[in-house]
């Protein structure tokens, strides 16, 4: 007898009124949301737009259900056509009675988020970076409705986490069985951790990151799909080649493949485009988008005007300097004032400000024409300091000179 063991629910669907609830749905959706919040994040942080994850999310999620569902009909077709089907064909369309592929969801799923990056001009790398970590948790929590419908167990067990399964669903009395939807989900969730610090560390892109994803998620499907016996078409085990389960091959298949790829494009460089051409997009403002990445915008833009502003070339022309007597022009003469009347050049007294004239554009009343002026005497030049020096001295000679030629007479 075991010491202990996981028990399985008794339902997995409840009613509001006479709408059904089912828990299968609700672990399908909570996971959606989670990947989309996390996507999302990330996708700011790169400097996208603010709601791109959830505009792609969309037909992501249309497409990954249909390619789902047709992944598990035609894989266990047994389940819905034939002389051993134990289900009608048309329960096929039945989603929330469990069935998805994750090998269909993600396929197909992946041509929405291609036809929503091309019609924003996305790079599909640059997505598919960001919401690999988002698709790993999606699935740690998606398998919990697997353990709803007792469904996707492994072989029978000893071990105190052995999984109990009704007799309707293909246990056996006092038989426990490897939770493979446990497995399953404690490894997804090990693995988008390890996704988040790796593409934090490194810095992985073109794709390099999502490889690495479907590298993870393969190798710990290949093992814990060994373990699975769930009847599979109203038989007991699944169709198996050369001791290995269709979806064994499939993980193999995948791993390799994306081996092969996170190694050659090691090298590769280039840009990835994280914003639409078109932007902004109309459907999400600036102001949605994140403050940090908009602060961070600015302080750059700002840094660039002022460089263009510092290497404004030296021989661009400046604006040309008003002369004295445009300027005198333009004074105001008191009546009974000398025009070019004012405080000498070697006075003490601090010259006051003059007020400044307002541009003649900016003058809202029309101007009336200002009365002409009397013709300003020429002004003597200024003689330099040397100039003077030598004038005074002159004067002090002639001023001698003077009373010697009366003392002479």
């Amino acid at each position: 007898m075991p010491i202990a063991s996981i028990p399985s629910p008794s339902q997995g669907v409840w009613y509001l009124g006479f709408v059904p609830i089912r828990a299968y749905a609700l672990c399908i959706v909570l996971g959606v949301v989670v990947a989309v919040w996390l996507s999302e994040r990330r996708w700011r942080a790169r400097g996208g737009q603010a709601g791109t994850m959830i505009d792609i999310a969309v037909p992501a999620v249309i497409f990954g259900l249909i390619g789902g569902r047709l992944y598990h009909v035609i894989t266990d077709w047994q389940t819905y056509f034939g002389a051993r089907a134990i289900k009608e064909p048309y329960q096929a369309l039945f989603i929330w009675e469990g069935g998805l592929g994750i090998w269909g969801a993600v396929a197909l799923g992946g041509v929405g988020v291609w036809l929503a990056c091309r019609r924003r001009g996305l790079s599909l790398s640059a997505v598919a970076d960001t919401v690999a970590p988002g698709i790993a948790f999606a699935q740690a929590i998606g398998r919990w409705g697997n353990w709803f419908n007792q469904e996707l167990y492994g072989a029978p067990t000893t071990l105190p986490w052995g999984l109990e399964i009704d007799q309707q669903h293909g246990g056996e009395p006092g038989v426990l069985y490897h939770p493979t939807f446990l497995y399953e989900s404690l490894w997804n969730l090990a693995l988008g951790i390890a996704l988040l610090v790796i593409g934090k560390r490194l810095g992985l892109r073109y794709g390099r990151l999502f490889a690495l994803y479907v590298a993870g998620y393969t190798l710990g499907r290949f093992w814990i799909e060994g373990l699975r016996i769930d009847p599979v078409g109203g038989v007991d085990h699944a169709v198996e080649f050369l001791g290995l389960r269709l979806n064994q091959y499939t993980a193999i298949v995948l791993f390799v493949g994306a081996l092969i790829y996170f190694w050659a494009t090691r090298n590769k460089t280039g840009e990835e485009i994280v914003v639409s051409p078109e932007d902004a997009d109309p459907a999400h403002p600036s102001s949605l988008a994140d403050p940090e990445h908009e602060v961070a915008t600015s302080t750059t833009s700002a840094a660039d005007t002022s460089e263009e502003e510092g290497a404004k070339p030296a021989s661009e022309p400046e604006e040309p300097v008003k002369s004295a007597e445009s300027g005198r022009s333009a004074e105001r003469v008191e009546p009974g004032e000398p025009a070019g009347s004012g405080e000498p050049a070697g006075s003490d007294e601090p010259v006051k400000p003059t007020e400044s004239v307002k541009p003649l554009d900016s003058v809202e009343e029309p101007v009336k024409p200002a009365e002409p002026l009397e013709p300003l005497e020429p002004l003597e030049p200024v003689k330099s300091a040397k100039a003077v020096e030598s004038a005074e001295a002159e004067s002090e000679v002639k001023a001698e000179a003077v009373p010697e030629e009366k003392n002479s007479r």
